[in-house]
């Protein structure tokens, strides 16, 4: 991942390496005290210490920091900022999903996602609140 001072860089890509989706209440504690009213967690993904939210208003990225892990860095992108995403799917080579996502006035957030991960039911997902 490429960051100047934690998990997202709003100038450059920003790359959270091998995303898996794990049980969605996995990260409830930590992530509702941030939830508006009507907001619920649609699904979560994990990478090694660092995971993401998807509610059904938006995507919540935690950078997991220091050796305890107690201190966390919390990135929120509304689906209302979304403009456009795109997908590279796996190959022989490159056995990962890639997706880029663009935020209105943040850039480009970059997501590689594990072999065998369901990227097309994430992307239904946010299909449906951006269009």
């Amino acid at each position: 991942m490429r960051h100047v001072t934690g998990m997202v860089d709003f100038t450059n890509n920003s790359q959270i390496f091998k995303l898996k989706e794990v049980e969605k209440n996995m990260f409830d504690a930590t992530v509702t005290a941030f939830y508006v009213n009507g907001e619920e967690t649609i699904s979560c993904y994990k990478a090694i210490r660092d995971y993401i939210v998807f509610t059904n208003k938006r995507m919540i990225v935690v950078d997991v920091q220091g050796i305890t892990g107690k201190k966390k860095e919390y990135s929120i992108f509304p689906y209302s900022k979304l403009q456009a995403f795109s997908v590279e799917t796996a190959g022989i080579i490159d056995i990962d999903t890639d997706v880029d996502l663009v935020f209105a006035g943040l850039g480009t957030v970059h997501l590689e996602f594990t072999l065998g991960t369901d990227v097309a039911k994430l992307l239904r997902l946010i299909s449906a609140y951006i269009l």
